[in-house]
């Protein structure tokens, strides 16, 4: 959903950058709008607390508050993040690793955002791209509030986050609950990072089950 106004754009991006720190200069703009049917144009937040924000702020329609809604919003913009201190496309010596995390949070952060309209996403659901579906297929993501739960939900606006899990992450979080795996991510230091170079914090499926 495209923003209705540029006051009420400006309004939004204010907003945003009390939650994720100050926003970048770098915008990745999409050669075809999102509302005609394109890509999202992407926003980085490198002054946040968490590495590198990428968030939207085509979903919302700013001034009324309507768009995509779930138990923790009435409404919300997208968020990923990663360890890569920097956006992409910057001039410089290129950052084959940078580019691979930014291909999966732009591909992930694109079909969520076509998604989101016509279901309800909410913290700690858990959902896994069709093995077809290209770029992404098979990828394990988890959703969450950011910066943290909502205290009195619905809350009239927020970022839900999407963080790119391992398989077994994921099924231990379908059996545990999203709030067990969360804990062992942020002891390893991984949350809420959709960077997968990384091992998976459930070893074994003998080592979770009597966890």
């Amino acid at each position: 959903m495209a923003y209705s106004s540029i006051p009420a754009f400006e309004e939004q991006s204010r907003f945003m950058e009390t939650l994720l720190g100050k926003e970048h200069d770098l915008v990745s703009h999409a050669l075809i709008p999102f509302d005609l049917g394109g890509h999202l144009d992407l926003y980085y937040y490198p002054n946040c607390e968490h590495g590198t924000a990428v968030a939207t702020k085509e979903l919302t329609e700013w001034a009324e508050k309507t768009g995509p809604s779930n138990n923790c919003f009435k409404t919300y913009e997208l968020v990923m993040f990663t360890r890569h201190a920097i956006a992409p496309a910057k001039d410089g010596p290129e950052q084959p690793e940078l580019e691979k995390a930014h291909s999966l949070i732009n591909s992930i952060l694109n079909l969520i955002a076509r998604y989101a309209p016509t279901a309800t996403l909410n913290p700690y659901e858990t959902l896994e791209f069709p093995a077809e579906i290209p770029e992404v297929g098979g990828t394990c993501t988890v959703f969450f509030a950011y910066p943290e739960m909502p205290k009195s939900p619905p809350i009239e606006f927020g970022l839900l986050g999407i963080m790119a899990i391992h398989r077994d992450e994921m099924n231990f979080a379908r059996k545990n609950g999203s709030d067990a795996l969360f804990a062992m991510l942020k002891e390893k230091g991984h949350f809420p990072y959709s960077d997968l170079d990384r091992p998976s914090v459930v070893k074994s499926k003998s080592w979770w089950k009597f966890w």
